[in-house]
């Protein structure tokens, strides 16, 4: 797998310029390794195999999500049951990972970064965040970084 940027990976969330710093072949990778990390989680967790995805309005974050979702079907063999909820704000995906019990969500946004950053919040289930070094540790049993 290609080399990933650490700095990327923050304390509530993954962000950067794009296409510099993030874009589809990052969100694809990283896709790959939280579809590994739920695919384990629902082995546990028998009847959570949800993982809901939203987007905000960046004229790149349509395709952030699609290579994003890609890389989870990949990552966990497809077992996820994964929904899209479409255009969407951050309060709205943990009010769906709550209310439906799903395993997580993401939603691919760069919050109130300028309009050449994107970025992605993930959640755990009960809609707990893991950071972006949370991710970060995630990923790196995946993927190879730079330094």
């Amino acid at each position: 797998m290609s080399p990933l940027a650490q700095n990327i990976f923050r304390a509530y969330d993954i962000r950067g310029k794009y296409p510099s710093e993030v874009n589809s072949k990052t969100f694809f990778e990283i896709g790959i390794a939280l579809g590994k990390f739920f695919n384990l989680k629902t082995k546990k967790l028998k009847n959570l195999k949800t993982i809901i995805i939203g987007r905000d309005v960046r004229l790149t974050s349509l395709q952030l999500k699609k290579s994003f979702v890609e890389g989870l079907k990949k990552g966990s063999k497809e077992e996820l049951n994964i929904v899209d909820i479409g255009l969407s704000t951050t309060p709205m995906l943990n009010f769906c990972v709550n209310k439906f019990k799903a395993l997580g969500g993401a939603i691919i946004t760069a919050s109130h970064d300028p309009k050449e950053y994107n970025g992605l919040k993930v959640l755990g289930p009960n809609a707990t965040i893991l950071s972006g070094k949370d991710v970060l540790k995630i990923a790196k049993k995946e993927l190879v970084f730079r330094r």
